[in-house]
């Protein structure tokens, strides 16, 4: 893990720096660690998340230690840009950071709305450019149209801070070891096995039928998609697989899971166009141990 130095008292203290999700995330997991910190199996081999996303749950078994060990670590999601940002961190991060530092990546709406028009074709600019599409659009929020396109407006922040650089570090030392992979959650059947812990954080079942919103990719994710995710995850139990799961709490997704331990979390609502609408709900947490 990557430390600074402080100065207390003449004296030089060093302090774990940990590594944390490098991207605003809709329905990231940092508000709920101390809720699943229960939740998480003391003993297990190799990890999986099939949804990372922002990757909070990942980062912070990490930073606890509980990926040390020789144990192998998957990292997948269907979203080919965030998948393209974790790989490029793994790879060459201070290429990244170099040309993340370059002056084209301001806080400045001409320029945010110049740079969502443009599709770079190499991966060190993708990357780039979907981070300081992160950090300046519209509650960090990664929206896509039908046709697969970046779509949310301008953020209006002071003053982002576009490359952290010492963050961008970290996360690349957490992903020294880890495998990435550009895939469906269907994909983790080919590694997991008896023993192995995984972690899937879908896109949730909506609330309402206002309240829907899957678009992390060109592709919805649909109560049948939700169906065959349970398929998964019963096939996982039966392997002797240790599952987590997190969803809405909604009469749907608790009849799919019925068998399974459920436990519920207070979670904040950060997606609602009106303030009345942001306050605590309860979310499941599906068990099979």
């Amino acid at each position: 893990m990557r430390t600074s130095t402080l100065l207390e008292n003449n004296k030089k203290i060093v302090t774990p720096l940990k590594a944390e999700p490098f991207l605003k995330w809709a329905g990231g997991k940092g508000q709920l660690l101390k809720q699943y910190e229960p939740f998480f199996p003391s003993k297990f081999n190799n990890y999986l998340e099939p949804f990372v996303g922002g990757g909070a749950v990942f980062f912070h078994l990490y930073n606890t230690g509980r990926l040390s060990n020789g144990k192998e670590v998957i990292l997948i999601d269907s979203n080919e840009e965030l998948i393209n940002c974790y790989s490029v961190i793994k790879k060459n991060v201070n290429k990244l950071i170099r040309i993340l530092s370059n002056s084209e990546y301001m806080n400045d709406e001409n320029a945010y709305y110049q740079i969502r028009t443009e599709e770079p074709q190499n991966k060190f600019e993708r990357a780039a450019r979907t981070i300081y599409l992160n950090k300046t659009c519209f509650n960090g929020l990664y929206r896509v149209n039908s046709k697969g396109k970046f779509n949310v407006p301008f953020g209006r922040y002071k003053n982002p801070l576009i490359c952290n650089t010492e963050k961008l570090r970290s996360v690349n030392l957490a992903l020294k070891n880890v495998e990435v992979i550009c895939s469906d959650f269907k994909k983790c059947l080919e590694f997991t096995k008896r023993g192995d812990f995984i972690y899937f954080d879908p896109p949730y079942q909506p609330l309402s039928k206002t309240s829907s919103f899957t678009s992390y990719t060109k592709d919805s994710f649909d109560e049948e998609d939700q169906e065959k995710l349970c398929k998964v995850f019963k096939e996982l139990d039966k392997r002797g697989s240790k599952v987590m799961l997190s969803n809405s709490d909604t009469k749907f997704i608790r009849n799919l899971y019925k068998g399974f331990t459920t436990k519920t979390v207070l979670a904040k609502r950060a997606i609602n166009c009106k303030a009345s609408g942001r306050g605590e709900i309860t979310e499941l947490v599906i068990l099979n141990y």
